[in-house]
């Protein structure tokens, strides 16, 4: 069984969270009013996933991410986001947390963010006690329009981060939602074309659509290819589709508070948060995405010695 804490100040909210959360038999609900009563239930029980409000009394969403994060590093938050409260929620993303649904479709997207945050969470801790020596590793992969393929994928690459020691376990999902997301739009946005904005009005037909393309020419025949190369200090994952790409020089700044909102967004919006550098190529069809070993920062006492 896998318990989730839901942490929000309104009972209202709270019960409408649990209520989408228990539709899934396998997850335990546990409920919190706010960061602090989160990090005393997290005390007395274990938890795997935390899903808060960001606009709280006393300790915000925001604190509870950094508190989260410094305690029990291995548990990953989701934050929920609403008007207002963007600025807070961009922060939170950069600091910590591991993704987000915006309150006007938790009833659409919460469940399967939970589904695919744990996934990737829970992959990695599974292997994160191998032991690894390697100091450099290359990986090059083709892949066709299979959205199953991805999930495999991002496992692969997240253990080999591990076993080279380049981040801990908390950044290594992170860093898996960052790659899930740029697969996803490679397959979707790329090579099948279809838009963003069908997804945010009818997930149904975005996904009858998309399942219609990869089944013609020339959608179905396109490929996604993906390098990886990663050494102690730094990880750098190149993602290239076969479609006809956009003009990245028209991107909006997903890191906008108006952009949070946008179903349109959200997926560069996590890559941005969560990775050093993200480089689009000219055409719109490759991303670039860098991650760097994060350096400890030396003390005053270690600097006079």
């Amino acid at each position: 069984m896998t318990t989730v804490l839901v942490v929000d100040d309104s009972a209202v909210d709270r019960r409408l969270v649990g209520g989408l959360l228990e539709k899934d038999s396998e997850l335990q609900v546990r409920y919190a009013v706010d960061g602090a009563d989160a990090l005393a239930a997290m005390k007395r029980g274990p938890v795997d996933l935390v899903v808060t409000d960001l606009v709280m009394p006393g300790m915000d969403g925001l604190e509870l991410v950094a508190a989260v994060r410094a305690g029990t590093p291995h548990v990953p938050v989701i934050l929920m986001t609403s008007k207002g409260s963007e600025e807070i929620a961009v922060r939170a993303l950069q600091e910590g947390a591991a993704s987000y649904v915006p309150k006007r479709i938790l009833a659409q997207d919460l469940l399967d963010t939970v589904h695919r945050v744990l996934a990737l969470s829970g992959r990695q801790r599974c292997h994160s006690r191998l032991l690894g020596h390697m100091t450099r590793s290359q990986c090059a992969f083709v892949l066709d329009n299979d959205s199953t393929l991805i999930a495999t994928l991002v496992a692969y690459l997240q253990d080999n981060l591990l076993q080279m020691g380049l981040c801990g376990d908390a950044e290594c999902t992170r860093i898996g939602v960052a790659l899930e997301e740029a697969l996803v739009n490679a397959v979707y946005h790329g090579n099948l074309e279809v838009g963003s904005e069908l997804r945010g009005e009818d997930d149904t037909s975005f996904y009858r659509v998309a399942a219609e393309r990869a089944r013609v020419p020339p959608y179905r025949d396109r490929r996604i290819h993906v390098e990886a190369t990663l050494s102690r200090d730094e990880a750098i994952f190149t993602i290239r589709d076969e479609g006809p790409g956009f003009d990245p020089s028209k991107l909006p700044d997903p890191t906008l508070p108006d952009s949070l909102e946008k179903v349109s967004g959200r997926g560069l919006l996590l890559m941005r948060a969560f990775m050093d550098e993200v480089i689009h190529n000219e055409t719109g069809n490759r991303v670039t995405l860098i991650k760097r070993r994060e350096r400890a920062v030396p003390s005053a006492e270690s600097e006079v010695a």
